[in-house]
């Protein structure tokens, strides 16, 4: 008899922390993170900027969360949430140079070589600035990352993979090395958004 296997799952944040706003799903997958222990199955990823790098992890993902900065042409902060075949539409706020492969062209990807999501959904920021080169997130970004966090264990639950919420001060490993985690990166204050 054949056990059923647990679909794997990828959250994965996208974007350049560099560009400020741009850095908005690093950043929301970084909150989550830290909010949220997930089960075995739920792998996060921080894809960064790394472009068809990331076609191999889409590949392998049977369902995938996305967080990322679109420009959805809504007010600064508006968060906007998409699954299915409605994801593809709306990818990348703004590609920073020529070589810089978008998201949409990952997926693409994906479909072409015949292992697509079965699942997808994109929880996606309209940003407010995308110029401040090694500029910290605006306010209104800033602001939802709580939220997008929040709408991310949601889904998960949604597809059957529910998350628990970590205790307060619990210790968490940081999802990014180098000092490159927001708190360090921006010099905030470690109680910011608490």
């Amino acid at each position: 008899m054949n056990a059923k296997r647990e679909p794997k799952i990828l959250v994965l944040g996208i974007g350049n922390i560099l560009w400020a706003d741009e850095g908005f799903g690093v950043r929301a997958l970084e909150t989550f993170h830290a909010l949220y222990r997930t089960p075995p199955d739920v792998s996060l990823l921080d894809g960064g900027t790394q472009g068809l790098y990331l076609v191999q992890f889409v590949q392998e993902a049977d369902y995938l969360l996305v967080f990322d900065a679109i420009d959805y042409g809504l007010r600064p902060g508006a968060l906007k949430i998409v699954q299915g075949d409605e994801v593809p539409k709306f990818t990348g706020a703004k590609k920073m140079s020529l070589h810089q492969t978008g998201f949409q062209e990952v997926l693409s990807a994906a479909d072409l070589l015949g292992d697509y999501p079965e699942k997808l959904a994109l929880i996606g920021c309209q940003p407010l600035d995308l110029e401040d080169w090694g500029g910290p997130l605006t306010a209104p970004v800033r602001d939802q990352l709580l939220t997008a966090a929040d709408i991310a264990a949601v889904i998960l639950e949604q597809w059957g993979a529910p998350c628990r919420r970590r205790a307060r001060g619990e210790m968490v490993e940081p999802l990014l090395g180098n000092d490159m985690d927001m708190a360090s990166y921006e010099r905030l204050s470690p109680g910011l958004g608490e």
